[in-house]
């Protein structure tokens, strides 16, 4: 099974638009997320649906982010596209008759739970500018700009 990568794709380019100073295409995003626009302009719907990013139509349009980048969590940004499945794995069959594989799902359906709840509290712990934060430094010890590094993508 191939990994969603939705919401790596989607902090990327929020982290991008963050230090843009004009509004971001969707050709500009499906190029930095490698994809297609088509598919950008529905995630971005997404996100826009939540209030985190907008839109403008026409010369000079595109898309902005419209939050509080300190008030958003990675936790509303993975609602946002959809909270894809963190794990892979899932049960044989949901609803078995077999008392065999009812004791294994029992005890995967703890395991299943107690790892997206790790995963929820990390999202809930680290906020979209702590993330903005992260980029800037990293960029800034590398001695790069923004652009070159929009460029690199």
């Amino acid at each position: 099974m191939k990994p969603d990568s939705k919401l790596s794709g989607v902090l990327h380019v929020l982290l991008h638009m963050l230090g843009m100073k004009s509004p971001a295409t969707s050709e500009q995003l499906a190029r930095m997320m490698g994809t297609n626009p088509v598919v950008v302009r529905r995630v971005m719907a997404g996100l826009r649906k939540q209030g985190l990013v907008a839109s403008a139509k026409g010369h000079g349009g595109g898309w902005t982010v419209s939050c509080d980048p300190a008030s958003v969590t990675l936790a509303d940004i993975y609602k946002a596209v959809g909270e894809p499945t963190v794990i892979a794995m899932g049960h044989r069959s949901q609803m078995p008759g077999c008392l065999v594989e009812q004791s294994v799902n029992h005890a995967l359906d703890e395991a299943f739970r107690e790892a997206e709840a790790v995963f929820q509290k990390h999202l809930n712990a680290v906020t979209l500018s702590a993330l903005s934060e992260d980029f800037n430094r990293r960029l800034a010890e590398r001695g790069q700009t923004l652009e070159q590094q929009s460029h690199a993508v």
